[in-house]
């Protein structure tokens, strides 16, 4: 959970140890997600705000080219180095997933928390980006933290009638549930698979 503006300085928060979202493993919806389909084909996997990589270590495993891109030059170096110690093999860019650019299209994209970390009003930014990196057709995976309104976040406040409102008009919703969570989250977050409509 590391993409916002410039009003949360990420890398201080990783320099300082401040890093209350660090849980020490993968999503444990993702890793059921993973587990439950062995019969996908692999393709290429965008994990934008990766911090230091649990997630993109969770996509590796299971067969899948993983990339992850950080704003925070600690997280990158942290999930690179974490990553060669287990003895897999993932991509890691200090990036700005809000403003760049991809060279190419990735065939799935998975967000864990990230949509809650940015200000709100990058909400659209989010979306436009989303539809820079993932092709035409491709699949959207996503674990949001569903809050309400926090005034002093990150997190920020979510709500399922707001996503719907803003993924929509550009995919369509494959399915949708409540995944297992960590114990401190446990009913609140909301697992969504999307796919990107084509036209």
């Amino acid at each position: 959970m590391s993409e916002t503006t410039n009003e949360t300085d990420w890398e201080k928060l990783y320099q300082t140890g401040d890093t209350q979202w660090e849980k020490g493993e993968p999503s444990p919806g993702l890793v059921d997600f993973l587990a439950a389909s062995a019969a996908l084909p692999r393709g290429r996997v965008l994990v934008p705000g990766c911090g230091t990589g649990h997630d993109v270590r969770a996509w590796a495993a299971s067969g899948w080219t993983a990339t992850g891109l950080d704003l925070a030059p600690s997280a990158i170096q942290l999930a690179q180095e974490r990553t060669t110690a287990a003895g897999l093999k993932a991509e890691f860019e200090l990036s700005n997933f809000l403003e760049s650019e991809p060279t190419t299209p990735f065939d799935w994209m998975f967000e864990h928390t990230l949509y809650c970390a940015i200000q709100p009003v990058r909400r659209d930014d989010y979306v436009r980006a989303v539809l820079r990196w993932l092709k035409p057709g491709g699949q959207f995976l996503a674990v949001h933290y569903m809050l309400r309104d926090q005034p002093d976040g990150p997190p920020h406040g979510c709500t399922q009638q707001e996503l719907m409102e803003r993924f929509l008009p550009h995919f369509t919703l494959k399915q949708g549930w409540v995944p297992r969570s960590l114990p401190n989250r446990a009913g609140l977050e909301l697992m969504l698979w999307w796919q990107r409509r084509t036209v």
